[in-house]
């Protein structure tokens, strides 16, 4: 049986040139949303000078590589499930292919992890990525992470659809093949289940940031896009810190 992680996994590997080619101005630095709110901008990992920082779901690292480029940082390394997106890296962060469920890092060895749209909206097990991140960061290591936002979940892809057709307490997107394997499989957290897996896994939430639509962006990229940014968030951005 196919697992979420294998599936994506193989999804990612073979659209990970598609995904490239599709959004270049995106992978073409550190931004945290198809709002392209950039982290020189706006500064969500603090000053990281000295630190040691963890990006969660790293594809092909363009975030950890401009990390490693242009702060003070001690050390920047990333993970991803899938070799394809790794395979198009290009900078000197040190990569491995890894699950966040099961973590190759030793106990308290960052001082900052975070995940810009990577591994957290296709993992079914919330709790147990985020336990995890936990065990790696040291105590009070700051921990960062955007996805979509969680009312972005009721309207469907299309980007100049404005009518919600989905539950919002509907919890998974999954896709299977003519065999009825699983192929694809995404999850869906209303806020109240972030802010319960955060505070679980020992995190306690300093921020939420919605970042709002920029009026001279005009990039429609998937789901996102000027008509749907102008009237509601499609962005949540969760600022967190491990207890000491």
């Amino acid at each position: 049986m196919t697992t979420p992680s294998q599936a994506n996994r193989h999804h990612w590997d073979s659209d990970a040139q598609r995904y490239h080619d599709a959004h270049p101005e995106y992978l073409n630095g550190f931004y945290w949303c198809p709002e392209m709110l950039s982290e020189q901008e706006g500064r969500l990992l603090g000053d990281v000078s000295g630190a040691t920082i963890l990006e969660i779901g790293c594809g092909s690292a363009p975030c950890a590589n401009w990390l490693a480029q242009n702060t003070g940082a001690r050390l920047v390394t990333g993970f991803d499930i899938s070799a394809g997106m790794l395979s198009r890296a290009s900078g000197p962060a040190p990569l491995t292919q890894a699950d966040v469920l099961a973590l190759p890092y030793r106990d308290h060895s960052f001082d900052v992890a975070f995940s810009a749209f990577g591994a957290l909206p296709f993992v079914a097990d919330i709790n147990t990525a985020f336990e995890e991140i936990a065990r790696v960061l040291a105590p009070g290591g700051r921990f960062v992470f955007s996805v979509n936002h969680p009312m972005r979940w009721v309207f469907p892809d299309d980007p100049d659809e404005l009518t919600a057709e989905i539950s919002y307490f509907e919890r998974e997107y999954l896709e299977h093949n003519d065999q009825g394997e699983l192929t694809y499989a995404e999850y869906h957290r209303t806020f109240g289940d972030w802010v319960r897996a955060l505070g679980q896994a020992g995190f306690w939430l300093a921020d939420v940031v919605e970042p709002e639509w920029p009026a001279n962006l005009n990039i429609t990229w998937g789901q996102w896009s000027p008509k749907r940014g102008a009237i509601f968030p499609g962005t949540a951005i969760f600022v967190a810190f491990l207890a000491s």
